[in-house]
């Protein structure tokens, strides 16, 4: 079985960041999932469930309502791990040519006064949700991007390396 994309990076050099995770084509469209890391895996906590349920509505709104970027949108959602976001666009850009989107998405979620869709008509869980810890992670990875927006690391995937044995089969470790 062939290790999924999001299990080859190594996760003991991934710093926070925004980073191609995979692309994907559909006829002459292109598909790009975007790695969002807010934390740093296995050394810093991991976000807040409540916090990260509350960024996921916040910034998916925002970004779904952002007159330049809406129509290339198809998906934002936590990773399971709760140390980022998956963002799923329309196109092959590169991630630094969505610093500056995601770079307000995340400033936004500042001015929130209240979570939105958290009720129980549009959420399947609305009382999990913390706006303070939101927009305490939120300010936190802002001032990341906005600080290293010109360090190529925090674009840059660090993938693991992967042992081949002597009959030509990967060795995973995972």
């Amino acid at each position: 079985m062939d290790l999924i994309p999001s299990f080859s990076v190594d996760h003991t050099r991934i710093v926070p960041g925004i980073f191609i995770s995979r692309q994907d084509t559909a006829g002459d469209s292109v598909i790009t999932t975007y790695d969002i890391r807010v934390t740093r895996p296995n050394r810093e906590p991991a976000v807040d469930v409540a916090a990260m349920h509350s960024l996921e509505h916040i910034i998916a709104t925002f970004l779904r309502n952002d007159p330049e970027w809406k129509d290339e949108i198809i998906y934002w959602g936590p990773m399971g791990c709760l140390t980022g976001f998956y963002l799923i666009l329309k196109g092959g850009r590169r991630p630094q040519e969505i610093h500056g989107l995601l770079l307000r998405a995340f400033r936004s979620v500042s001015t929130a006064a209240a979570v939105p869709g958290a009720t129980a008509e549009n959420c399947g869980n609305y009382l999990l949700h913390n706006l303070l810890m939101a927009k305490w992670h939120a300010e936190r990875f802002a001032d990341y991007l906005e600080k290293n927006a010109g360090n190529p690391e925090i674009f840059a995937y660090p993938k693991t390396e992967r042992l081949v044995t002597e009959k030509g089969q990967d060795f995973y470790d995972s």
